[in-house]
């Protein structure tokens, strides 16, 4: 039975039984009326009368209460019925319908409205997706067809030498670590995008002091300076995933750099800051940086796939924190993840020691 069915039958009910109620006591009335006013025996033909009249009134009542109970029943079931179609015709290749619901504010409009909103969210998501799946296509053919390249010159040419084959062997060896780091960076990103599967204990400065040690001789080789503040801040999360957040900053820190900058570290109880010198940032192109595969001068031949802070933003999210991006006054990024709230003020102070250079 269908719900406009129920809805008629109970409708049906609801005035067949207050029609025979009030049916019921108007015939009590007559009745007693009757039995003041005439002898006995006289009034029995005109009762029997005015009984069937009022059996065939409360037939007619149900019957009338049948077909406006349909009807009403149609009518309020009518937002569901354009919820279901807007429901059947949506598809990932149409996903720009809206129900956009007119009328009073009440249960079937927040319906609509929640409708609306997942479909919102959803358009969002395929988008994201596709931008991304397009991103991550191009990312991977660009060391393919290096290593492609590389194998077909070196081939082609009857006259190459030994040297000719390490440096090809080189260009692929580098083409295939570029791959192999975008791979992990993909199944990080996939693995801080879904639930938790576990929680245990993990200092964010004892994660963050490994990192400084990580990039220790890349940021020898750019000569620039990484200073640690760190307080003890354990917290209960995914390890790898946290140590991965904080290596990511410190790498991220590091690598967009200029050559002879400084990267300040500090880490308080549920929060690890990471400011960095470098080239200015505008406040709108802050916005994009932790989206996946974006990078601030787009530029394909720079270190990394535009990965890093989408990570970062990733694994916070996962965790309940939040991440926050701010230009630094005079050039460079101030990278903040907070992992309670309210957040407690951090910032570098000025006799922070330099822990790398």
């Amino acid at each position: 039975m269908t719900l406009r069915l129920r809805l008629t039958a109970l409708y049906t009910l609801l005035f067949g039984a207050s029609g025979a109620v009030l049916l019921g006591i108007s015939a009590w009335i007559v009745h007693r009326q009757v039995d003041r006013t005439l002898p006995p025996g006289f009034g029995e033909p005109a009762l029997s009368h005015v009984d069937a009249q009022f059996a065939l009134a409360l037939a007619g009542t149900l019957l009338v209460a049948v077909a406006l109970g349909y009807v009403v029943a149609g009518q309020a079931l009518a937002p569901l019925r354009r919820v279901t179609a807007l429901a059947q015709r949506v598809t990932q290749e149409r996903m720009n319908e809206r129900i956009a619901m007119h009328g009073p504010a009440d249960e079937l409009h927040e319906l609509a409205d929640t409708v609306d909103g997942m479909l919102d969210r959803l358009a969002d998501a395929f988008e994201t997706q596709r931008r991304f799946v397009a991103n991550a296509s191009h990312e991977l053919r660009t060391p393919l067809t290096v290593i492609r390249a590389e194998v077909e010159v070196t081939l082609a040419d009857p006259d190459a030498t030994e040297a000719d084959l390490r440096r090809m062997g080189d260009a692929v060896l580098e083409a295939a670590d570029r791959t192999q780091a975008l791979l992990d960076s993909l199944m990080f990103l996939a693995r801080s995008q879904q639930a938790l599967p576990r929680r245990e204990p993990v200092d964010l400065a004892v994660a963050a002091r490994t990192a400084a040690d990580t990039t220790a001789v890349e940021a020898a080789a750019r000569g620039v300076t990484v200073r640690l503040d760190l307080e003890p801040a354990p917290l209960t999360g995914d390890p790898p995933l946290v140590e991965r957040l904080v290596a990511n900053l410190v790498e991220n820190a590091v690598r967009h750099n200029v050559m002879a900058g400084s990267v300040d570290v500090t880490v308080r109880p549920g929060l690890v800051q990471v400011e960095n010198t470098g080239s200015e940032i505008r406040p709108q192109d802050v916005r994009r940086l932790a989206e996946p595969f974006e990078r601030l001068h787009r530029d394909c031949g720079g270190p990394g796939a535009g990965l890093g802070l989408s990570i970062v933003r990733s694994v916070a999210d996962a965790h309940g924190a939040r991440l926050e991006l701010t230009p630094r006054p005079g050039g460079g990024l101030v990278a903040e993840v907070a992992f309670t709230a309210p957040r407690p003020a951090a910032h570098p102070p000025s006799g922070a020691r330099p822990a790398l250079a």
